[in-house]
């Protein structure tokens, strides 16, 4: 029996691919081992989305190409579509594949096999208009099941490498989506996480169909689902349709990843951002109005070329006044090939780190105000892992993590825990009862 061995950096999608990948060798007979020990092959699955992502991912390689000579190295994902020639260019690696055709990985392997000479399948993305069929009936982690829905992006901001890395917007056949969402339920999943490259942007390339759609078709169509939610959407998907959705929603979770990247308009624009800090603001209004305990969660870049400590300070104070609940802080780094990086006026990184601690403190203290809302009220937590402290963790349906003393069978089920202190990174909790599942009811088609 031959083994295969993983390594993912990167992204939820990245992660996503690779247990997809991995039901493709799974069917062919292959045995899955640690990436640590030898292998007959050995598949890397890369990021591209900074420079450091490219180092780690060629590190990687060597990795596994120093654990076993002889093994076939396949190499995947970003950096393998953005730079094939680079990654042929390191010393034992045998298949690049970007990130589409992962279909054809096991064919390339025979091939490979018999011919003995490396293969690069990496063609042009730009030309792909059709969503990629991989299909994960189940996870290796048993809590949160991802479900990518949509493929690509083509907003292009001028930090960003993705679009040259996924290529444009495809979005995933609705049925697929609701099948394949069955199957994750099936499989003992409460929550599923909707997932892509940009997400939100969900059906933008369909006729008549969009995000809104989708989510009303899986709350309706999909036996036992407990919980949706989506990994990241922008402000402008935030349509008033996907408002009314969320608003008359039993199943999408009480919380929003809106990236805001800068408030600042002038550096929104630098960044090829395609909407202004008027409707950004318009948008959140209606949504806490729809939805008083929303938590929304954001990523900021700090430090991008040119901004300054004017700019640094609209960002600072939009983010106060609107109250976010918790944010990603990233200092602006360059990405070799993207306008921003050949921009003048790059900012200090003295003066980066020290706007990067302000914003950090800033999203410290909106995090714990926003956890003080609900000590003392019992919230649904689906518990994720024991710790070493004994104690188990997990989320509620609004992002607060919450660990609380559990047992092994509740892993993976809806529990109802009582906030007994909030706080951040973590709130304490205790244990109130297991929300039993009313038996899926067969309907029969007579």
């Amino acid at each position: 029996m031959s083994s295969v061995a993983f390594h993912t950096l990167g992204c939820k999608v990245n992660h996503y691919e690779t247990e997809a990948i991995w039901q493709l060798f799974k069917s062919a007979g292959y045995e899955r081992v640690e990436f640590e020990s030898m292998a007959d092959v050995y598949v890397i699955n890369t990021c591209t989305v900074t420079n450091t992502g490219d180092k780690k991912s060629r590190q990687v390689i060597r990795r596994a190409v120093r654990k076993n000579p002889d093994a076939v190295i396949a190499v995947t994902g970003c950096y393998a579509q953005t730079s094939p020639a680079e990654i042929m260019a390191i010393p034992g690696v045998d298949i690049v594949v970007g990130t589409q055709d992962r279909v054809k990985m096991l064919d390339y392997i025979e091939q490979y096999k018999e011919e003995r000479k490396p293969i690069n399948a990496v063609g042009n993305i730009m030309k792909n208009r059709v969503y990629e069929e991989l299909d994960v009936p189940a996870f290796t982690d048993r809590t949160r099941a991802s479900l990518k829905i949509q493929e690509g992006c083509n907003n292009f901001c001028t930090f960003c490498i993705i679009p040259w890395a996924r290529g444009l917007m495809r979005s995933r056949n609705p049925k697929e989506v609701i099948h394949q969402a069955q199957q994750l339920v099936e499989a003992g999943y409460k929550e599923i996480v909707l997932t892509g490259i940009h997400t939100g942007g969900y059906g933008e390339d369909m006729k008549d169909y969009n995000l809104a759609m989708l989510l009303r078709e899986l709350e309706e169509q999909v036996e036992g689902l407990k919980r949706i939610r989506i990994s990241s959407i922008e402000a402008s998907q935030i349509t008033d349709e996907v408002i009314e959705v969320l608003a008359n929603s039993k199943k999408v979770v009480n919380h929003l990843h809106i990236p805001i990247q800068s408030g600042s308009d002038t550096v929104l624009k630098r960044m090829r951002r395609k909407y202004t800090m008027e409707f950004f603001a318009d948008r959140l209004v209606k949504l806490k109005k729809a939805l008083p305990n929303l938590a929304v969660t954001s990523d900021v870049i700090v430090g991008f070329p040119g901004e300054t400590e004017e700019e640094f300070m609209d960002t600072y104070n939009f983010i106060k006044e609107h109250k976010f609940s918790e944010l990603h802080v990233f200092p602006y780094s360059k990405r070799t090939g993207t306008p921003a990086a050949r921009m003048d006026n790059q900012v200090d990184e003295e003066i980066k780190n020290e706007r990067v601690h302000r914003l950090i403190e800033l999203s410290n203290q909106l995090a714990k105000e926003y956890a003080s809302q609900f000590e003392g009220e019992v919230l649904e937590v689906i518990p994720e892992e024991q710790l070493e402290n004994g104690l188990f963790e997990g989320y509620t349906d609004n992002y607060l993590k919450v660990q609380f003393e559990a047992t092994e069978e509740m892993v993976g089920q809806i529990v109802k825990v009582k906030i007994t202190k909030a706080g951040y990174p973590y709130n304490e909790g205790q244990f109130v009862t297991v929300i039993k599942d009313h038996p899926i009811q067969q309907v029969v088609n007579g």
